[in-house]
């Protein structure tokens, strides 16, 4: 069973169809025994997301009412939620010093490696960092994270 960390350019191509959607719906299929971590702005961020692409005329409003409703369902449910703490932000400071990240990718960053701190620590495989943000892969490779892009599939 693998371990992927999604930010929310990779997990908002579960709930709107773009260049890696297929990739990334087989990824979060609880059939795959995939486990799955998300930072907890990840949720604000798909659902501001989603209506954007609303308001852009690329989704409906009705499919993003059906997406929303699963993305909440999902985070209750599915996801393994990375809770953003004083030190997380603090090291997410850093971070956005470090490799001049905007700031919620460096949140991002913190939270996908305190997530594979935690697996380390408890003796488990590597997470994979999945974003289709260039510069976010570019640091999670620095950080020496394995990196995927969903738009390469």
């Amino acid at each position: 069973m693998a371990a992927y960390f999604f930010d929310t350019s990779a997990l908002v191509k579960r709930y709107a169809s773009e260049t890696g959607t297929a990739w990334a719906t087989a990824l979060l299929d609880p059939a795959a025994g995939h486990r799955i971590y998300v930072a907890r702005i990840t949720g604000v961020e798909c659902v501001a997301a989603l209506t954007r692409k609303v308001r852009g005329h690329h989704l409906t409003a009705a499919d993003a009412a059906t997406a929303i409703m699963t993305l909440r369902n999902e985070l209750a449910n599915l996801l393994r939620v990375v809770e953003v703490t004083p030190a997380l932000l603090s090291d997410a400071m850093a971070l956005a010093e470090k490799h001049a990240l905007r700031g919620y990718d460096a949140v991002q960053l913190a939270a996908t490696i305190e997530a594979s701190n935690e697996r380390a620590g408890l003796k488990l495989p590597a997470l994979t960092l999945v974003t289709a943000d260039v510069e976010l892969l570019a640091a999670g490779e620095t950080e020496g994270l394995a990196t995927d892009d969903p738009n390469t599939h």
